[in-house]
Formats: structure tokens, C-alpha cells, sequence
């Protein structure tokens, strides 16, 4: 007898389970999104920097645009959620964090099935992810 697994095409428990957090993310930070634009375009809740004046900072770097605008960095934004131009934050947040909910979700069943490589992967995924997140892994461009 042969020991080798049979090979499918279908996806396995883990990564429908995978999918389904990442559509429902998904759909939780379009929403976000969609709410927390109408909620600053709406003027509902003030922004730090006036509709008006936005044409003043487009032609600045993210640098100029920092300093100029004195906008916190890093982390910062989340003493912001009181102004409608950060609260737009969240949804963007929710977007990028769903990846590392999504991973951390099939660990259990990763390490059930002892999958321990793709497990042992998944936590990588999920450290390296937290910390460029945290801005740690600061690796140019901004």
C-alpha cells in the first residue's frame, strides 16, 4: 500500500474558515468606511483639518504634511477618533487587521491536524503583521 495522500482540489476546513472571516471583514470595514465618510463629509463630527483648507497640504510630502499640519504619527491617530477625518481610520484599520484575525482563527485547527509548518508560518505571519502595524518594521517609503 502507498502512503502518499491523495491530492484534492477543494479547499480544506481551515481555509474556508479563512475565506468566511475575510468576507465578513470585508463587508465590516466597507461599511465602516462607508459610515465614517458620511459621517465626516457630513460635517457630523468636526475634522482636525477644515474641508477648507485641505487644498493647502495636497501639494506637501508626508513629511511636510506631518509637520506642517502637526498630525500625530504612528499610533497617535487613535487620540484622533475624536475628529471626523481620523474616525475614517477605523474602517482602514478594521481592512488590514482582518488578515491577522483571519490567521490567528485557523491556528487551532492548524495545530489539531498537525499541521505544525503552516501553524508555525501563520504565527510569523501574524507577529510580522503586528509589528509593521505598530510601525517597528518601518521599512521606508513613508
Amino acid at each position: 500500500m502507498s502512503d502518499h495522500k491523495t491530492l484534492s482540489t477543494e479547499a480544506g476546513p481551515e481555509q474556508l474558515r479563512y475565506a468566511k472571516i475575510l468576507s465578513v471583514g470585508m463587508y465590516i470595514g466597507l461599511l465602516l468606511l462607508l459610515i465614517t465618510f458620511a459621517v465626516y463629509a457630513l460635517g457630523i463630527v468636526k475634522p482636525y483639518i477644515p474641508i477648507g483648507e485641505l487644498h493647502t497640504h495636497w501639494g506637501h510630502n508626508v513629511h511636510e504634511y506631518v509637520e506642517k499640519a502637526h498630525v500625530p504619527v504612528g499610533l497617535g491617530w487613535l487620540n484622533m477618533l475624536g475628529y471626523g477625518d481620523f474616525l475614517n481610520f477605523v474602517g482602514i484599520v478594521t481592512l488590514a487587521g482582518v488578515t491577522i484575525i483571519c490567521y490567528l482563527s485557523i491556528l487551532p485547527q492548524l495545530w489539531r491536524n498537525n499541521d505544525r509548518i503552516y501553524a508555525v508560518l501563520a504565527v510569523i505571519e501574524v507577529v510580522i503583521l503586528c509589528l509593521a502595524a505598530s510601525g517597528i518594521l518601518a521599512v521606508g517609503g513613508h
